[in-house]
């Protein structure tokens, strides 16, 4: 029996009954009804549940999807989606600034940090955080500075806590060979392909139009193969990242969002534009906002000019400051700010986060982000790996601070050689004409778009 994962109506259900809770809608009535008909909760790491519902209880999570939809947000006028009512309430957003852009040596590190935070995250995705701690302590790989490795690990922990499976044969240290293939470089390879079609005033039609050629539906998971399907049944962006989509706030749009810091440097309103654009496709409200925060964050750092700090503060600006994701970043940086001992801030982002929020929603995701460039003072190896020790999205997490991290470091010769030789300037992937591609090529075909009127 195949079951299509991030689609079936029963998992979406449970999904939606937590968002709502989230975004500021009562739904204790429909969730009585829902359990009362016999439906479960969403799974807590699979994209489908193993057996098919009812008819009835399908049919019955549609209706429940669609009322859900309906309900009215506390949160509405705090957290809008809409670019203009985001300014609004944007005291300090940034003033247009002219893009510096700089040499293609700094792309080449922003890549080759994305592509090494990612891969050291991969065996791990989905793993409980004790579980990273006791893999890792085990190699005495504690506190975490380097790849992940089976060698020296107890069999009886390792079957305890199985690595990532689909990852285990390529990013452990003793299988890396080259970047493997993995969504969180596909992306940013698709914005590649966005700007050299479109240029910088893409609409977001374009980027529906972009994935519908160029995407194929399995590469697509949570919002982005949500929106997918929506595309596919005739509903128009930005409606594609609302209907029956409970996964809109989740990570996916953050993870979009480096190229447009990239060919925005400088000018980090233009680049949470950008984002913005890219974002509601899939995602609403802070889902939205984490990709403008990461897109001003990672445009503030490709001048080189500004520390992390200064990035992280200025991605804030683009943000409501009262919205949840603003919130949870500035708490999480205080926290990196006020302890010596990343575990503590690590233990306090999840009894904060974890009981409320699943483990690719972008508020936990983020903070971590935030609290890992904060703690390491933008320092790569500090970065990457303080990102991904602390759980949740391990590949996601490790991306975007390498790629930050890389910026600041300024050139691949600043990057340690145990997280950049073992990629072998080579990258892996589905999106047509980029499989094989070295940094060294990417990074000049990024400088190009940056460069572009």
């Amino acid at each position: 029996m195949l079951r299509v994962t991030w689609v079936q109506p029963e998992d979406l259900l449970g999904h939606e009954l937590r968002q709502a809770a989230l975004d500021g809608r009562e739904p204790s009535r429909i969730a009585a009804r829902w359990t009362a008909a016999g439906g479960l909760d969403a799974p807590r790491t699979a994209g489908a549940s193993p057996d098919r519902a009812s008819r009835y209880l399908r049919l019955l999570a549609e209706d429940l999807l669609d009322e859900l939809a309906e309900l009215p947000s506390a949160l509405a006028e705090e957290e809008p989606t809409d670019l203009g009512r985001i300014r609004s309430l944007c005291p300090d957003w940034p003033a247009p600034g002219a893009a510096r852009v700089p040499d293609p040596a700094r792309y080449e590190a922003a890549w080759l940090g994305r592509a090494a935070g990612c891969l050291l995250g991969k065996p791990v995705e989905k793993l409980p955080l004790d579980a990273i701690r006791d893999l890792a302590r085990a190699a005495g790989n504690w506190p975490l500075s380097g790849w992940f490795t089976a060698r020296g690990v107890p069999a009886d922990l390792l079957l305890a806590h199985p690595w990532n499976r689909r990852s285990a044969a390529t990013s452990l240290a003793e299988n890396i060979d080259g970047m493997p293939e993995d969504d969180d470089l596909d992306y940013p390879l698709l914005n590649l392909l966005l700007l050299q079609r479109h240029g910088r005033s893409f609409t977001t039609a374009d980027v529906a139009r972009l994935w519908l050629d160029e995407l194929p539906a399995g590469r697509t998971f949570t919002a982005e193969r949500i929106a997918y399907r929506n595309l596919l049944s005739g509903i128009e962006p930005p409606h594609t990242a609302r209907h029956r989509n409970p996964f809109r706030e989740w990570i996916g749009a953050l993870i979009r969002a480096d190229v447009h810091g990239w060919t925005n440097p400088g000018a980090p309103a233009a680049a949470a534009e950008q984002a913005h654009r890219d974002a509601v496709l899939t995602h609403t409200a802070n889902g939205v906002y984490a990709a403008m925060f990461t897109a001003a964050v990672v445009a503030t750092a490709a001048t080189g000019t500004h520390d992390v700090h200064t990035c992280l503060r200025t991605g804030l600006t683009v943000v409501p400051p009262r919205s949840r994701l603003a919130r949870a970043v500035a708490d999480a940086v205080e926290l990196a700010e006020r302890h010596d001992d990343f575990e503590a801030v690590v233990d306090a982002l999840h009894a904060r986060h974890s009981p409320a929020h699943h483990w690719v929603h972008a508020l936990p995701n983020t903070a971590l982000v935030a609290a890992a460039l904060t703690h390491a003072d933008g320092d790569f190896t500090g970065s990457i790996c303080r990102a991904v020790s602390g759980g949740w999205d391990t590949d996601s997490n490790g991306a975007t601070a390498g790629c930050v991290a890389g910026l600041l470091a300024g050139s691949p010769a600043a990057l340690p050689d145990r997280w950049t030789a073992p990629l072998k300037n080579r990258l892996a992937t589905s999106v047509p004409g980029f499989d094989g591609t070295g940094f060294d090529t990417l990074a000049q075909l990024t400088h190009r778009e940056a460069s572009r009127p």
